[in-house]
């Protein structure tokens, strides 16, 4: 296991200060705030706290409201809105400087047999095939906004083998291309244990750093890194559809229905590797050209 996705575990692992109530720090990302994925992976991990062992979670729907300090400790409290015989629902809202940065409800269920079917897994080549992030982001350095971000690039997606399964949006800045990314992903190293909260946590936490890649792909803009956007999460919606580890291969398809008034919108499928569906992810966010 890596160190990064060592640093990353510990990040996930909240610090219980009262009932219901959580801490947990940050770390600095590409952008000077809080990573969305970040918040929403640890206002999860607080809700999976408060929830008896046999539910997973099966959706969560999230706003983020303020942007977060990386300096600064984020706390979550826990809200146990019900608990059922088959599910049961959190609201959990993270504060800093006595405010709210982020909003989050979701729901868990316990396991029961049901009707089942799914759509077709895309075509997408072999992981092992494609580049690793330390061999593709350095061909792009010149794009940049200065020398040092494919080191900022590579330090914050350290805890993740994720890989490009076609252009990234700064590799086809100026040339707009069908809205649709691909990328696979696992952590960086093998988990101990089977916990579903932890894997799901960990796809939560991966699940917003290129989501809104294909609505830059449809106007040929090379993202936050480049500077010819600026933008943020608004809000982030996913449903959890079967067992998945998230140290084992898994394929997000990606892509963009519209964009418009400064917003776009992004929505994902993520896949394991022998074909099963395992989440949809949808996700609105501010997308703006900046002013000159």
């Amino acid at each position: 296991m890596s160190k990064a996705l060592t640093d990353l575990l510990d990040l996930l692992d909240l610090e219980q200060i009262e009932e219901n109530i959580f801490r947990g720090q940050s770390r600095t990302s590409l952008v000077p705030r809080v990573f969305g994925g970040q918040v929403a992976a640890q206002a999860l991990v607080a809700a999976g706290r408060t929830v008896p062992g046999d539910r997973t979670a099966h959706s969560l729907h999230s706003y983020f409201l303020r942007t977060g300090d990386a300096g600064a400790p984020i706390v979550y409290s826990v809200d146990r809105i019900r608990d059922g015989r088959s599910f049961t629902t959190r609201r959990v809202v993270a504060v800093q400087h006595g405010q709210p940065i982020f909003h989050l409800s979701a729901s868990f269920q316990t396991y029961e047999e049901g009707l089942d079917h799914q759509v077709s897994m895309p075509d997408a080549p072999d992981p092992e095939t494609l580049p690793t992030a330390e061999e593709d982001l350095p061909a792009y350095r010149h794009l940049f906004q200065d020398e040092a971000t494919v080191e900022r690039l590579l330090e914050s997606r350290a805890a993740v083998d994720l890989r490009y399964a076609t252009t990234p949006p700064w590799g086809t800045i100026g040339e707009p291309v069908e809205p649709r990314s691909q990328v696979w992903f696992r952590t960086a190293g093998k988990l101990d244990g089977d916990d579903p909260l932890l894997h799901t946590c960990l796809a939560t936490y991966v699940s917003d750093m290129t989501l809104l890649d294909s609505v830059l792909l449809a106007h040929g803009r090379g993202g936050w890194a480049v500077g010819d956007v600026v933008g943020a999460s608004l809000d982030h919606a996913m449903w959890f559809h079967r067992p998945f580890r998230a140290d084992e291969w898994l394929l997000y398809d990606q892509d963009s229905p519209t964009s418009q008034r400064g917003r776009g919108l992004g929505q994902a499928r993520i896949w394991t590797r022998d074909g099963r569906l395992a989440v949809t992810v949808i996700q609105e966010g501010v997308v703006r050209v900046p002013r000159t």
